[in-house]
């Protein structure tokens, strides 16, 4: 099977990323199919020390932060990741690199005859593109000898297909209202599902939460005996210089104090590294080798693309995935913070599912113009759509129909002091990347 004929087997199967809103049940989310997919192939899962990452922001950087740390420290380590930016090799790499399209098209060669043999039964339902894709990592990392494996989830978490693994250590990034269709309309539903990858007498990293999912997770730790290590009390840290090329900061961790960098932007950046400090020091604890070295060069050199990223200096351009109220706060909360500017020109385009109003609202004060476009994503909310919605909270704003055409009108209006921000998806900050890579050729 070449890599074009694997991608196009991968998204013949069931794919709940292109779904607006899809029940979060055992009857479409049944473990049961991907634990019979992992028995075919010899439980691949397995063998392995786990990392395994839930919550509504953060967890691909702090995934990230994770495996580089543990991959400077000399461990072969597997990272599995969602969603990709513009490969589906993104989403299974180890130390760092991605599998090849070779290898990408091999493993879906090695599971397909499996994944059709519980299709066909289909008694706990299909298995879909995101379980199939688990399950690749999971051989992809055995075939590499990885010593550990740090899985991001997909969705959720009590139902995710990582959460067919038995972690050693689990982290809940921070909690927001997302996903409210199928997660659940409060705080308290949603970190329920997430801390649903929480199991027996593991240590769990919790990042600092609201008041009503803190006490899920607490909870959920007592009943389970899992030892809880909360960032922002067990762990603190502050901000002690920074440019356009990251931050630098210092940590006090439960073993010992750090002085740190990471060529990330945001305080939020802050706070996934620190929750990765976390889960390393407790590895320590478990008596992993791990240096402060490691610790160091494995921060220093993570590359999480799309997360207030400057794509452009003058005037700026910056991409960044934030689609949610609360991450479109905390990124204008950044950008204040971080740049000075004349005029605010913001690029936006979300997922039909997100709470389009409520980043309409959190944008209105802060943009002094709106140009709305739409991705190529299956998800994407049309232009005209979030036109709608934007004029039903009495927000004025322009449209274009691709983010292409909405690069070329926000870069021709904007003066060398302005700043263009695109963001309300991953998938717009991808097509905008693409837009000016485009544009400077």
């Amino acid at each position: 099977m070449k890599y074009n004929q694997a991608i196009n087997y991968l998204e013949s199967l069931t794919d709940y990323e292109k779904s607006s809103a899809v029940a979060y049940t055992a009857a479409n989310y049944d473990l049961r199919r991907v634990e019979i997919l992992l028995s075919a192939l010899a439980n691949p899962h397995r063998g392995r020390r786990t990392i395994h990452i839930a919550g509504t922001k953060g967890k691909g950087s702090t995934s990230a932060m994770i495996a580089g740390i543990l991959s400077c420290a000399g461990y072969c380590s597997g990272l599995f990741t969602s969603p990709h930016l513009y490969s589906w090799q993104e989403r299974i790499a180890v130390n760092g690199r991605p599998a090849s399209q070779r290898d990408f098209a091999r493993l879906v060669t090695t599971i397909k005859p499996h994944v059709q043999a519980v299709n066909t039964e289909a008694r706990f339902g299909r298995l879909t593109t995101f379980e199939a894709l688990a399950a690749m990592a999971f051989l992809y990392f055995k075939e590499k000898a990885a010593v550990f494996q740090v899985l991001e989830t997909g969705l959720g978490g009590r139902l995710d297909a990582t959460n067919i693994v038995g972690p050693g250590i689990c982290i809940i990034t921070s909690i927001s209202l997302d996903h409210t269709q199928v997660l659940g309309n409060t705080l308290a539903e949603i970190a329920g599902e997430k801390a649903g990858i929480i199991k027996q007498d593991c240590t769990v990293i919790s990042a600092p939460q609201p008041p009503q999912a803190a006490a899920v997770i607490k909870e959920r730790c007592r009943l389970l005996n899992a030892r809880l290590i909360r960032v922002g009390r067990d762990i603190t840290w502050s901000r002690t210089g920074g440019d356009f090329q990251g931050q630098s900061f210092s940590v006090k961790g439960m073993l010992q104090q750090y002085g740190l960098t990471i060529p990330l932007l945001g305080d939020y950046q802050m706070e996934n590294a620190c929750l990765a400090l976390a889960a390393i020091e407790a590895l320590q604890q478990q008596g992993v080798s791990i240096t402060s070295t490691a610790i160091a060069n494995g921060l220093s050199g993570v590359k999480w693309p799309a997360r207030l990223q400057i794509l452009n200096r003058c005037p700026l351009l910056i991409i960044d995935g934030a689609h949610n109220v609360y991450s479109i706060n905390r990124l204008i909360e950044s950008i204040r913070k971080y740049f000075s500017y004349r005029k605010v020109y913001v690029i936006f385009g979300a997922s039909r599912d997100k709470d389009i109003e409520g980043m309409a609202k959190e944008l209105y004060g802060f943009a002094d113009n709106i140009i709305l476009t739409s991705s190529i994503h299956p998800r994407a909310a049309s232009a005209d759509y979030l036109e709608q919605i934007f004029a039903a909270s009495g927000i004025k704003v322009a449209k274009q129909q691709t983010a292409c055409a909405s690069l070329a009108v926000a870069l021709a209006a904007t003066g060398k002091d302005d700043l263009i921000l695109a963001t309300g998806s991953l998938f717009l900050a991808a097509d905008i990347q693409k837009a000016y890579k485009k544009s400077t050729k």
